[in-house]
């Protein structure tokens, strides 16, 4: 059964939430970048106090840089979700792989969603 107009409003609508949400989280991520590792680990001096505080520091930026391009990448999903939304409607909620309707409910899940299993 296709989406009906209610339906793609309240996908527009949540797309455009988790859009906002992640370009939120991308900024603290920014701003944080931009700091010095002293400043960013919180500590008052440049010298590390142990070798696994070095350690920890170079762990969480590498899971920081993580987690960056995987909202990077969800990002770029929403986008083309939008995109397809707004621009070619027919296809959005369809699966990629079937051709069959994606269900309402993965879409309020993951409107992003361009498959019907992941």
């Amino acid at each position: 059964m296709p989406l009906t107009a209610k339906q793609r409003k309240h996908l527009e609508r949540r797309l455009i939430e988790e859009r906002e949400r992640i370009v939120r989280s991308l900024a603290r991520y920014d701003e944080r970048f931009g700091d010095t590792e002293q400043n960013e680990a919180g500590d008052l001096t440049k010298v590390p106090l142990h070798l696994a505080d070095l350690g920890t520091d170079t762990m969480q930026a590498e899971l920081d840089a993580s987690l960056v391009a995987r909202e990077g990448r969800v990002l770029e999903e929403i986008d083309e979700a939008l995109r397809r939304l707004y621009h070619e409607p027919e296809r959005y909620g369809i699966c990629d792989d079937t051709g069959d309707e994606i269900p309402f409910e993965r879409l309020d899940i993951v409107p992003w969603a361009h498959r019907c299993r992941e």
